[in-house]
């Protein structure tokens, strides 16, 4: 078997997926990540990746249901809750964004995190 004969190697592929998604070109990278997610659909990494290009593209409900995913794995995870605080906000779930971007906050108190809840905090303040 040659080399072009071979499957691309998942690994690659992630890394591939990872440089796209940080270049902000989502569609890319899922196109890149899917083998990867087929191979290794309940890896936490893999999941977190597909979740974050699903929110660059605007998938909301995929995303929502990937950062849900890495947080049955590990509840712990600041940056999941982070971004599925985020995933909420945009769809406009506002109370869930809150107790999601609180938790991340909490569990890592960046300013990032803490600008993120603030704004939410306000959204819900002008109801």
């Amino acid at each position: 078997m040659t080399a072009a004969d071979r499957p691309p190697d998942v690994v690659e592929q992630f890394r591939l997926a990872e440089a796209l998604v940080s270049e902000r070109r989502p569609l890319e990278a899922l196109r890149e990540l899917a083998p990867v997610l087929d191979a290794e659909p309940d890896a936490p990494s893999v999941q977190l990746l597909a979740g974050r290009a699903y929110l660059q593209s605007a998938q909301l409900n995929r995303a929502e249901q990937a950062f849900l995913r890495v947080l049955e794995h590990n509840p712990s995870d600041h940056y999941a809750r982070f971004a599925l605080g985020r995933t909420l906000q945009r769809q406009s779930r506002l109370d869930e964004a809150r107790a999601q971007l609180a938790m991340a906050a909490a569990m890592n108190p960046t300013p990032e995190y803490q600008e993120a809840l603030n704004e939410v905090r306000m959204r819900i303040g002008r109801r």
